[in-house]
């Protein structure tokens, strides 16, 4: 056990940096973001041997989104625990655009330029991280169906490449999406309530 421990140390670390990331998530915690950036430099370190270098390139760009989403739930009307938005219909096709358009150019890099044996399914996650990522930091509800959907692609990479722990990371990724999914609808839902009662003034005013 202690020979397993020391040898699978990085993963564990990820682990467990990473539940308490979308945990926090979860409960509208901002904290969730610089736990968020300590489980990328992680994941960072485990991807790369992995030949996972989408996603592990990924790691980097989060750390800029997760800057980004500090700054918007400390700075922008995110900052308001109580305010849970839907994704603007506007969105939704330029979202979609940008995420198959990001498969798209990272599959080709990772086919031209790696040696990746897993391309297309490493691309497609990465893309739709990013996506999934930016709706978070918007604090937009639906952010949680695109994790979800990440999350059990990663299920299946991680086990094709021998990532046991890392799957099992995100086993519980889902479950923990779930919890956040239906956090936030309640909360969403209470609020729009509140803000439809007679008389009711915004706090935010």
């Amino acid at each position: 056990m202690i020979e397993w421990i020391l040898a699978e140390w990085m993963q564990i670390v990820g682990f467990a940096t990473g539940a308490a990331c979308v945990f926090l998530a979860a409960r509208r915690n901002v904290w969730t973001y610089p736990l968020g950036i300590a489980n990328n430099v992680v994941f960072l370190a485990v991807f790369l041997p992995a030949g996972l270098y989408a996603a592990a390139a990924l790691q980097l760009v989060y750390l800029a989104l997760g800057v980004h989403g500090w700054w918007r739930w400390t700075r922008g009307v995110e900052h308001d625990r109580h305010y849970i938005a839907r994704t603007p219909r506007g969105a939704i096709l330029w979202l979609v655009v940008v995420g198959v358009a990001g498969a798209a150019l990272l599959t080709w890099v990772l086919s031209t330029f790696t040696d990746s044996q897993v391309a297309v399914a490493d691309a497609a996650t990465t893309s739709a991280s990013l996506v999934a990522q930016y709706m978070l930091n918007r604090k937009w509800l639906e952010n949680w169906f695109v994790w979800i959907g990440v999350d059990i692609a990663f299920v299946a990479l991680s086990v094709v490449t021998g990532l046991w722990v890392v799957a099992a990371l995100y086993a519980l990724f889902i479950a923990l999406c779930v919890f956040g999914w239906r956090s936030w609808r309640r909360v969403g839902s209470d609020a729009a309530a509140d803000a439809a009662a007679p008389g009711a003034v915004d706090a935010r005013a």
